[in-house]
């Protein structure tokens, strides 16, 4: 082979990979007009409402599908369920919803995202690609707990551990229960639960609130809330399927007692599952995905948010609901606009 033939045969072989390369990269990449990330009640309305408006969603469930109401036992207070439902149940009946009117439901969940073009992208399980008109973020908020394994285990039997008072302090009527935390949301959940229960007994880590002095006053003046400062969780007491007390320790005596509970609510904060999209989109000093008012818009054009991944306020699954619907309608006249 003379040296011309030689340079033809090496640009040929290296114009073949170059081509073998391209075609094999975009068949790995899938293009969408929805993709919804995230299941639970915001992600699977959003969904039925982005299939009949034929919009094709693809969604992602995560790595929990069903998100967080999957380890509530008994939803009695969203509309249309009467006699209650469990929570993995009623997701399963959303799913199956959503994928009546087409869409594509799948298992796996998205490890990162670009939104520095009008294409937005965004990686599944660091491997497939997909490029998206427009993205609906449904990835929820991740309830804090203390990580006591005698809580975790409480937690997954449905025994007794929550970290909703206004979800399931209603199963625990004229029952004494303990409650976690310092902060606001702590007060306003203690004094949700002191309505519907005989007794609450509020354990407070340091020696003072965290909570505005409003929200403190509130509950130092409810007669049936008892605080415990300076005291912390040992174990979560149970007789192996449901709560029966919580055994404290006073952080200044290191002296240990039990109080009485059938209920132990957690409220020690939330955190957003939105890390992936630090660098393009607002987050606020939480986490929380900030959306223009009365929409469910981001600051990236063809970027939705819905639930709790933007929700620090009312965080229900009936909310999480409507927002998903907002989301969907929003992503069609977003789309609409485009193509008009």
């Amino acid at each position: 082979m003379n040296s011309v033939d030689n340079l033809t045969f090496n640009i040929g072989i290296k114009l073949l990979f170059l081509y073998s390369k391209f075609f094999s990269m975009s068949e790995t990449i899938e293009s969408v007009k929805c993709l919804i990330i995230g299941s639970g009640p915001a992600g699977y309305t959003a969904a039925i409402y982005a299939a009949r408006a034929n919009m094709n969603p693809v969604l992602y469930q995560g790595t929990q599908p069903g998100g967080q109401l999957t380890t509530t036992n008994e939803v009695e207070n969203f509309p249309g369920y009467p006699d209650g439902v469990t929570g993995p149940e009623m997701m399963l009946e959303l799913k199956a919803q959503a994928e009546r009117f087409g869409s594509d439901v799948r298992d796996g969940w998205i490890t990162k995202v670009d939104f520095s073009d009008s294409i937005h992208k965004v990686w599944v399980n660091d491997t497939k690609e997909i490029h998206c008109e427009t993205v609906i973020i449904s990835t929820g908020a991740s309830a804090k707990y203390l990580g006591l394994d005698s809580e975790q285990k409480y937690l997954k039997l449905g025994g007794g551990v929550s970290a909703c008072a206004v979800c399931d302090g209603f199963f625990y009527r004229n029952q004494e229960v303990v409650i976690v935390g310092a902060g606001d949301s702590a007060c306003e959940e203690a004094h949700y639960l002191s309505k519907l229960c005989s007794k609450v007994t509020m354990l407070v880590r340091r020696d003072v609130f965290r909570a505005s002095k409003i929200m403190a006053k509130r509950v130092e003046s409810t007669d049936n809330i008892e605080i415990m400062f300076n005291t912390e969780t040992v174990e979560v007491l149970g007789d192996g399927q449901v709560v029966t007390g919580v055994k404290v320790r006073n952080n200044k005596t290191q002296v240990e007692t039990e109080v009485p509970a059938t209920g132990f609510f957690v409220a020690i904060g939330h955190k957003p599952n939105t890390d992936i999209f630090k660098g393009f989109l607002n987050l606020d000093e939480t986490g929380y995905i900030i959306n223009e008012p009365g929409t469910s818009r981001t600051n990236i054009e063809g970027v939705f948010v819905s639930g709790d991944a933007a929700d620090h306020v009312y965080r229900q699954a009936i909310t999480a609901a409507g927002t998903g619907c907002m989301a969907a309608l929003d992503a069609e006249r977003y789309l609409a606009a485009k193509e008009g």
